[in-house]
């Protein structure tokens, strides 16, 4: 028994060991942890010693379930976002002027203080402010981070932190140059200058032809003139049923349309814009001039025809159209 004496002289030599540490020295030794790796991982008891009060000093700490039995996927993808605000932070901040220490408490090593903050999800981000010192905040209870918009960027929570620590320094986010990225954007950018380089030359004379231009204009007219961005603003249906047990491919009124009735109108004016150049362009050009004499008749009976089933369809559409030619009367 003679080891008793001596270690009851140990205890009282070194009263450090059974007082508890004081605001300092646990600010003093988590900031320390987190230079060298930060954010610091904890468990039960050094949460509970991180955050346990009077306290002089923030604390941001994320509660959190990585392991892949829980399948909390946005843990995993917020875990990264969390590390880089706590690296950018400790980084700028080596000197601890923002008062402010970073921890992570995953639920294997912290089954007790889920237990008893009653967790059911994760992953939780607390912020607890100082309780003393110039700081100290009107109500010791922790905030908490809404993360109910999904995982958040290190930027976000950055800017919630930020608000929560007036007067003190906010280091900014820094994130790694992602070479990968500047790679292969160079290469794209390289490429396509190449490529466009060498085909410019074949290019040119595409986009200055009067006739591409003619097409491009006027299938542009026919897709807005029958309609088809009604068809897209407003989901009509291609067809639709009469009540009589059949289809019915012309919507009544002229509010309303359907997707089949919208490719006829369209064919409908494709040929009379093609009559109508024949006539104007095609037709002069014939040097025979039965033969242009015939032209003119088939191309103006395809107008004339084409521009009667045109009207009937209005007439369709609506019964006080008052304008018909035959045929389609």
């Amino acid at each position: 028994m003679r080891w008793l004496p001596a270690f009851v002289s140990v205890l009282l030599a070194t009263p450090s060991l059974a007082a508890k540490k004081s605001s300092e020295q646990r600010f003093a030794e988590f900031h320390s942890k987190a230079l060298s790796s930060a954010p610091v991982k904890l468990v039960d008891s050094t949460y509970r010693e991180l955050t346990s009060a009077p306290r002089d000093y923030s604390v941001a700490v994320l509660l959190t379930a990585m392991d892949a039995r829980f399948g909390c996927q946005m843990c995993r993808e917020f875990q990264p976002e969390w590390n880089l605000l706590a690296k950018s932070w400790v980084k700028g901040d080596k000197g601890g002027q923002s008062r402010l220490v970073y921890g992570t408490l995953d639920f294997t090593d912290g089954k007790d203080v889920f237990m008893s903050l009653g967790l059911q999800t994760a992953p939780v981000l607390f912020f607890f402010p100082p309780t003393v010192g110039p700081h100290a905040a009107a109500s010791p209870e922790p905030l908490r981070y809404d993360f109910v918009n999904g995982p958040q960027s290190a930027e976000q929570v950055h800017a919630w932190l930020s608000r929560h620590l007036p007067g003190r320094p906010h280091p900014a986010v820094q994130r790694p140059i992602n070479w990968i990225k500047w790679i292969v954007t160079t290469v794209i950018l390289s490429g396509s200058a190449t490529a466009t380089f060498v085909a410019w030359p074949y290019v040119v004379p595409v986009i200055q032809n009067r006739n591409v231009w003619a097409a491009v204009s006027l299938i542009s007219i026919l897709l807005f003139t029958s309609g088809h961005m009604f068809n897209h603003i407003r989901k009509v249906p291609y067809v639709a049923a009469d009540g009589r047990g059949g289809i019915s491919y012309f919507a009544g009124g002229f509010q309303n349309q359907y997707g089949m009735e919208t490719q006829v109108v369209a064919a409908m004016y494709g040929v009379l814009s093609f009559a109508a150049i024949a006539l104007i362009i095609k037709v002069p050009r014939i040097a025979d001039p039965k033969a242009q004499g015939v032209a003119v008749i088939a191309w103006s009976g395809v107008l004339f025809l084409m521009y009667s089933f045109l009207l009937s369809i209005f007439r369709l559409k609506n019964g006080g159209y008052p304008f018909s030619l035959p045929p389609f009367m």
